[in-house]
């Protein structure tokens, strides 16, 4: 299948199996960021080409900072992808926001220090605004979505992501919701950044699957409990997503489009040949 989807969502395997997802291609890419988790799964989804790409690898066998995020980005931008939807579970930090429930975060705080969040180095510098880390357009689709499909879902609350793969400490998941975070996870950041930086539109589709370790009257929270609601919401993401790609616009007409516009420091005589040729994808329009 050669036409660009019409978006590309980031998540857990067991998102793929729909049963309105024909014309079913594997694709095997290779990035000059190295592998992506997998091969990127290419179909049909009400007719409009899509793309899937599970974070964890199949089977779940990367941890949240083994995963190669620039790889992921990087695959989906070579695929032609515009707008990357992330599927992924979450924490609450909030009486209000309830296991089972979807979240689609308007704000992100990045928590993490192990990972690479940046595609630019070695020669190109780039200093990128993005005080709103998450896209309007693609978030709004996403909860017109969710509604209409009947799940219980908050539009707006802040996103923490953490190194993981352990769980917080009670000490660590209070002081989090002293700073005013509403969700925790392990893996939006960088991903969302560097979805920016490749001027792709970004949301996020938030399952709470918990109330994380601060809430006494709650069990503590266990990967077996995480996976549970992850496999009891997985029927709504699907429906929602469905429901997503059916009424998205073919063109999107958005400025996380144009994010790198202004934002490229390095006077292009100056820009390595081999940054110049490993960014190209990126940045040819601007140089």
């Amino acid at each position: 299948m050669d036409e660009q989807p019409i978006l590309g969502i980031i998540g857990g395997s067991g998102l793929y199996s729909m049963r309105e997802l024909i014309d079913i291609e594997e694709r095997t890419l290779e990035t000059p960021f190295g592998s992506p988790s997998s091969p990127v799964l290419l179909g049909r989804l009400h007719g409009r080409p899509v793309a899937f790409l599970a974070r964890h690898g199949i089977g779940h066998v990367l941890a949240p900072s083994e995963v190669n995020y620039r790889a992921n980005i990087y695959a989906l931008k070579m695929l032609g992808v515009q707008r990357v939807l992330s599927v992924s579970a979450c924490g609450s930090l909030r009486e209000d926001f309830s296991p089972g429930d979807i979240v689609i975060p308007e704000q992100l705080y990045d928590h993490t220090f192990q990972r690479p969040r940046t595609f630019f180095s070695g020669g190109l510098v780039v200093h990128l605004s993005i005080p709103d880390p998450f896209c309007s357009q693609l978030s709004t689709a996403l909860e017109d979505s969710c509604r209409k499909v009947g799940a219980s879902v908050h539009r707006g609350g802040w996103y923490i992501t953490i190194e993981g793969p352990r769980f917080s400490t009670r000490a660590e998941s209070n002081t989090y919701r002293a700073w005013g975070m509403s969700i925790i996870g392990m893996t939006t950041s960088p991903e969302a950044f560097l979805a920016r930086e490749a001027e792709m539109c970004y949301a996020v589709m938030a399952h709470v699957t918990d109330y994380d370790v601060w809430r006494h009257s709650e069990a503590d929270v266990t990967a077996e409990m995480v996976f549970k609601t992850v496999v009891e919401n997985t029927e709504i993401a699907q429906r929602a997503l469905a429901d997503m790609v059916e009424n998205l616009a073919v063109e999107s007409d958005c400025s996380c489009h144009h994010a790198l516009q202004g934002a490229i420091s390095t006077i292009p005589e100056r820009v390595d040949p081999e940054a110049r040729e490993r960014l190209a994808l990126l940045v040819d329009r601007y140089l």
